[in-house]
This record gives C-alpha cells, structure tokens and sequence, in this order.
C-alpha cells in the first residue's frame, strides 16, 4: 500500500482492515480516505491457504502475486539507508530502538530470493512487473543475482543481531 501512493502522492491514510469472503476466497481488504486529499483508497489481497509467517515477513513460501521483486528493492533500500545514517548518528545504547526496521529490511530481502527459479543464477526480469520494479532492474540487473541476494540478506541479519543485542553497559 505504501508503494501505491494516492492519486495526489500521499501514501498516507487511515486504513481499516477486515477480512471478506469472495467466492471460495478470503480476502483482506483495506480501506480509508486519503489524509491529505480524502479521496477512498482500497486495497484487496487475496490470502493465501497457507497461513503466513508472523511479521516482519511478507507472506508464504511462494514469491509475491502483489509486489516484485524491485519494489522489495526500494523498500530494502530505502530502509537499510535511514537506518545506516541513524545507527552513525545515534549511541549504540539506542541501536536496539532500530531492530524492527532492520528486521523488516531483512524480511524484504528474503522475499527477493523468492523470485529466484531453482537453480537460476539471479532474478528473470520477467519477475518485475511493476514501473519501479522494471526501472530498478534496468538500472541495477547485477542487484538482482543470487550472490549479491544472498549477501544482502547475510549482511542484513547480521546488523539485525547487532542491534538485538543488550546496551553494553560501562564497567563499574
């Protein structure tokens, strides 16, 4: 939803979630006006049989239906880089204030590696199917192969077990 800005470019609304039965499918619906142009924004995914994973991650086993693999990209990007700049300029005995960010960048980057056919060295750009994801790929194809995936997920778990650890506290 946050990918999808209003018409007027603000991601922003209140959203009331229920769930809906459409035929043999349940469906999770949100809804909510717009908070800075009030025009009703809608959201329908179907839920998969399977039941998901808790937060942070995305969904099941199965890659997205909804989102491709280059707006798991933005996303981890966009995240991994606010939370570079905060953790350089805040005390490491604040870190642990970040982990939930970091875990959701972590959770974005393994639904990256979703889109990888077994076998296959990177991403097919037949996976990205939305204008960013596209324009991503265009720019940065070598982003998209396994070792680079795997790496980013390595390296993002391991800032998320740095910031879950305790404060250190100073030595009495």
């Amino acid at each position: 939803m946050d990918l999808h800005p209003c018409a007027c470019g603000s991601g922003d609304f209140d959203r009331q979630h229920r769930l809906e039965q459409h035929g043999d499918d349940i469906v999770a619906v949100y809804e909510g006006a717009c908070r800075q142009c009030g025009t009703t924004r809608r959201f329908e995914f179907r839920m998969a049989e399977e039941i998901p994973p808790p937060p942070p991650a995305f969904g099941g086993a199965q890659p997205s239906q909804i989102i491709d693999p280059g707006e798991f990209a933005e996303v981890a990007g966009r995240i991994s880089e606010s939370v570079g700049i905060q953790l350089l300029n805040s005390p490491e005995s604040e870190h642990y204030k970040l982990r939930d960010a970091v875990a959701y960048t972590v959770a974005a980057y393994e639904e990256m590696l979703k889109f990888l056919p077994s076998g296959a060295d990177s991403i097919p750009a037949s996976a990205f199917t939305s204008e960013v994801g596209k324009a991503r790929y265009r720019r940065e194809p070598g982003n998209f192969d396994r070792d680079i995936l795997e790496g980013n997920v390595e390296l993002a778990r391991a800032v998320l077990d740095e910031v879950s650890r305790p404060p250190r506290t100073p030595q009495q």
